[in-house]
């Protein structure tokens, strides 16, 4: 089960990649207080965790409402998990959450960030849900899956402490340091994509066959 954590949680952390999230965080909250960026930070992460856990217990149900196999989501989700490995290999992080000059100038005239950019589509994208809703669908058993929604919820306290440190993260690794990470992390998020490309094709070729 220890192993099922670390793994889940390695694969999410990825994919999500908070430390990303950092300089469009700081970029939307230039006048904020101490107190509020932190109230902020810790909104961001509530939203987050219950973005992704509503999409781990219903993803499956929604595929069926639709007729969508969950090999043709393995398949999808590894083609965009994939896109977003290559979007931060290539230092454009921001970009493929859709989160543009547009969407940051609306940002900074809204009084509450954390849901809208931020929680979604910033830190909880199409990425770590199609990862999530082929997890909830490997493992059948709701003692993996509770440690699942657990992986979830330790990365949303993660992604609060990242957040709440972003000034300090920010001093620390400046833009190259955190850009980067991202480059680290857009190459592991590349390399998960293909192997869930290769999976959903797999199983299709086995129940085709």
């Amino acid at each position: 089960m220890l192993d099922l954590f670390v793994a889940t949680l390695a694969a999410l952390f990825s994919v999500v990649n908070p430390f990303g999230a950092v300089p469009v965080f700081l970029a939307m909250t230039p006048h904020y207080t101490v107190a509020e960026r932190n109230k902020t930070a810790f909104q961001t992460s509530l939203y987050f965790v219950l973005i992704l856990l509503s999409f781990f217990l219903a993803g499956t149900a929604i595929l069926s409402f639709f007729g969508i196999s969950i090999n043709a989501m393995r398949i999808a989700g590894g083609m965009i998990i994939l896109s977003s490995g290559f979007a931060l290999l290539s230092g454009k992080f921001a970009e493929s959450r859709a989160i543009n000059q547009k969407v940051k100038e609306e940002a900074l005239q809204k009084e509450d960030i954390s849901f809208s950019p931020m929680a979604m589509p910033m830190l909880s994208g199409p990425g770590s849900i199609s990862l999530l809703i082929g997890l909830f669908a490997e493992h059948p058993d709701w003692e993996s899956r509770g440690m699942i929604g657990f992986v979830v919820i330790a990365l949303g306290a993660i992604v609060y402490a990242i957040l709440r440190s972003s000034p300090y993260l920010f001093k620390l690794l400046g833009v190259s340091g955190i850009k980067a990470m991202s480059r680290i992390m857009g190459f592991l998020v590349m390399a998960i994509g293909v192997q869930y490309v290769i999976s959903g094709i797999v199983n299709l070729v086995k129940v085709l066959a």
